[in-house]
């Protein structure tokens, strides 16, 4: 089976429809999207769920024609507050799935996701965490803040509030469990740590040691990861093998290209490809 992973789209129309196209053309049985599926134009309460409703309904809708699986979930630059409407446009396409916390059959291959991050300096906190018990937090750029339908509610003690919560750690332990992990796929948004798959623009390895040791521990069959777009680039590296497990990491860039990855699953043999975009046509990087 032939998959193509994307990850941080960020509410580009051209990649999503770009990202379809190249599925077909590869014959993958499904598209993974990684999370950040949304826009982050103007006011994030109105123009992502129009985009969940204006454009990804529609756009589903041609992965229902074509055959093609679509797996995926919102991710930590997507309000929480769109959850409800993200799963209600997915649940009308029996090809669509939102796999937050969830498991997916495809064949003999099982499809985990899971979209909590460890926590960072900005502010939206909707789907973070404390990695384990004993993170430490970094210094933040301003109090945190969780999404409501009236607007965005201010955190007078965000740490306090996080130490309520279940860490990465816990919610790792509480997804499905697969029936073999030798045929498991974890669609995690945060990358492990010590891969070099976690590298910040400044240098900073920023990954998730509770998610590095459930790796190492479960050993699947492969990990896609997300969240820190430049770590491709700056890291110098966008797989690295854990073991018998393959964990990619396909960075994203925010300019006119599209990043992804083309997986066997059956062979494991994986290719990343990055393709500049010209609005209103496509062409190939050289």
């Amino acid at each position: 089976m032939k998959i193509a992973y994307a990850t941080d789209l960020h509410g580009d129309a051209a990649k999503y429809r770009r990202l379809l196209d190249v599925a077909r053309a590869a014959g993958a049985g499904a598209v993974v999207n990684g999370g950040d599926m949304l826009t982050l134009e103007d006011d994030l309460h109105r123009t992502q769920r129009e985009f969940i409703v204006d454009f990804l309904d529609r756009h589903f809708a041609e992965y229902e024609k074509a055959g093609i699986r679509h797996l995926g979930y919102l991710g930590n630059d997507d309000l929480g507050i769109h959850d409800a409407c993200f799963e209600k446009v997915c649940s009308k396409y029996r090809h669509v799935v939102n796999l937050a916390q969830r498991k997916y059959d495809i064949g003999l291959f099982e499809f985990i996701g899971m979209n909590w991050v460890a926590d960072y300096p900005f502010q939206l906190k909707d789907r973070c965490r404390k990695d384990r018990a004993d993170y430490v937090f970094q210094r933040q750029l301003g109090p945190g803040v969780l999404s409501t339908e009236k607007g965005f509610e201010e955190l007078p003690d965000w740490p306090a509030y996080a130490a309520a919560l279940p860490t990465i750690e816990q919610e790792l332990a509480a997804l499905p469990k697969p029936k073999d992990a030798a045929k498991a796929v974890y669609v995690i948004h945060m990358p492990p740590a010590r891969v070099g798959l976690d590298v910040c623009q400044n240098g900073d390895k920023v990954g998730s040691a509770a998610i590095y040791e459930f790796i190492e521990k479960t050993q699947p069959l492969l990990t896609l990861h997300g969240h820190i777009h430049e770590s491709p680039a700056r890291g110098g590296r966008w797989n690295a093998q854990m073991g018998k497990t393959w964990c990619v990491q396909p960075g994203q860039s925010r300019g006119e290209s599209l990043s992804w990855v083309a997986i066997d699953l059956e062979s494991m043999k994986m290719e990343r490809f990055e393709e500049a975009l010209i609005r209103g046509g496509i062409s190939r990087a050289p």
